[in-house]
Formats: C-alpha cells, structure tokens, sequence
C-alpha cells in the first residue's frame, strides 16, 4: 500500500508557489479539501495527503469524478497496517520522510496535532504551520478543561468494535453541531465520509489512541515557526478557549475566529478560510 497525495493545479498553472500539505482529521481523508485546495492552488503548490489506513491509502479504486485540476501521486513508501503505524510520531516520520523540500502544513483536527508534532520532531521540514479546529489535548486532564471527557472518545472506540458505520456518522454529527447550516453540512460530510472507501479499523483504533493520550501544552513553546491557529466560534469539540490558549502559547502564534463555524471551518466557510490562510502565508515569505 502506497500512501496517497493529490496535487491540485489552478487552470494548469499551478504547483508553482511554495509547497502548502493539507492533512485532514480523524476518519476522513484529503478529498475533504478539496474545495479550498483548488483556491489556494492559485498561490500555492498544494498538496492534501490521505493518512495511513484512509481513503487511497487503503482503497486502490480512484474517484473519477475529481477533474482535471487534480493530479494523484501514490508515494513510493510501503505501509504495513500494524498497531505501531498509528501512534502519531511514526505517522509524522512516515509524513516527513516523503518530501524532501521544507514545506507549510495545515492540519485539522487530528491532524492539527500531527502538524504540531511535525512542527517539533522534523523542525527544518516546517516553514509554518496552520492548525484548523484543533487542539493540544483533546481530552480533560488536570489542569485543562477546555476538551472533552475521556469517557466520550472510549465510547466511540468502544462502538467502532460494533456499529461501525454509525459510529463515525455520530461523530461527524458532533463536527457540525451548533455551525450555521448544520444540517447541510451534516449531508456533506456523510456523503463525503466513504467517498473513497471506508478507514482501515486499526487507523481509526490509532486515531482514537492520538486523540486520547496526545497532550501537546507542554511543548507549544518549542514551536518556533510562525503558526495560525483557525478556530470556529460555534465548535463544540474544540472549545474556543482551548485555540485561544494554543495561541498564546506558541512563541509565533495567531488566533484566527470564523465567526458562526463550527468544527469546519473550511466547508462552511471557505471564502475566509482562503482568505485567511493566503494572507498568513504570505506574511511569512510563502506568497
């Protein structure tokens, strides 16, 4: 299994401003971005990976319907879907080692946290970052209560083991609460959910493990590269506080609100998601 990246071009003219690598949250895949990539392909050579263990990184068919603006690329670096593929150091080395030029990442979600720990592990890759409905820790801890109860991601790895489907459709319900337009938005991330395959069980498993014992706070100040935290105002898994404070700490760190977002900001609101992203990169030498 090779692990899968598309590479989006704008009217054939793209890929050639600095490198941009989208990486999605947990259970979905890169086809998510889809929308804004091809926006940002006016100033950026963008990339969107799908993770270990999702979408064509798992599933060999390939969605025809994309367009001629996106390119596929199945990277030369074979996976073995094993427990230790998942923890979130071997899924940011196994990221790193497939590009050899520094790059800008943007992650959401989960992979605000795989952007986090990109950041720090492989410091030279990392020109910026970008973090997008995430977080330092996604569960309550001591000291931190700007998350959710622990009790509530183990129900869910409890309920893959039986009502698998339903159990990420649950779960693409609490990315949409309280967002403008919830119940459309509901329709496009289910439809969008096993639009390339359903997520190997042993990914999401991992994931859910990520979400549950990653607990970055300590580490923010070590980020050294400039970083935009993109928050929605109305996320119910992210509390606003929770990206006010990973902000504020990150040395180079700025908080941007998408006022009436929820958990994902870049359907529901891509027009400011560009926007923002376009004038941050480019802020930082990556216009």
């Amino acid at each position: 299994m090779n692990l899968h990246v598309d590479r989006y071009e704008y009217s054939g003219k793209g890929g050639s401003g600095a490198p941009l690598l989208l990486i999605h949250g947990w259970a979905m895949h890169g086809g998510m971005w889809a929308g804004v990539a091809r926006q940002l392909a006016r100033n950026f050579s963008v990339m969107a990976v799908d993770l270990p263990g999702h979408g064509y990184s798992v599933n060999n068919e390939r969605n025809k319907g994309q367009g001629a603006s996106v390119k596929e690329q199945n990277l030369a670096c074979p996976l073995n879907l094993e427990p230790s593929t998942f923890t979130l150091d071997a899924i940011v080395d196994e990221l790193s080692a497939q590009f050899d030029d520094p790059l800008a990442i943007c992650g959401w979600s989960l992979g605000g946290q795989i952007a986090l720990r990109w950041a720090l592990r492989h410091p030279g890759q990392v020109t910026s970052l970008a973090t997008v409905g995430s977080t330092p820790s996604f569960v309550r801890r001591t000291g931190w209560v700007h998350a959710l109860s622990a009790e509530i991601l183990e129900e869910f790895a409890n309920d893959l083991q039986h009502h698998y489907a339903l159990t990420l459709k649950r779960f693409l319900a609490l990315q949409v609460r309280g967002g403008e337009q919830e119940r459309e938005w509901l329709t496009v991330l289910r439809d969008a959910l096993f639009s390339r395959g359903e997520p190997d069980l042993l990914a999401l498993q991992g994931g859910l493990n990520i979400l549950l014992n990653c607990d970055l706070r300590c580490e923010l100040q070590g980020i050294r590269q400039p970083a935009l935290v993109l928050a929605g105002e109305r996320d119910s898994l992210i509390p606003l506080r929770a990206a006010q404070y990973m902000a504020s700490k990150i040395p180079n760190g700025k908080l941007v609100t998408i006022n009436g977002a929820a958990h994902a900001p870049f359907l529901s609101h891509p027009g400011q998601f560009v926007e923002h992203m376009v004038a941050f990169l480019g802020d930082n030498g990556h216009g």
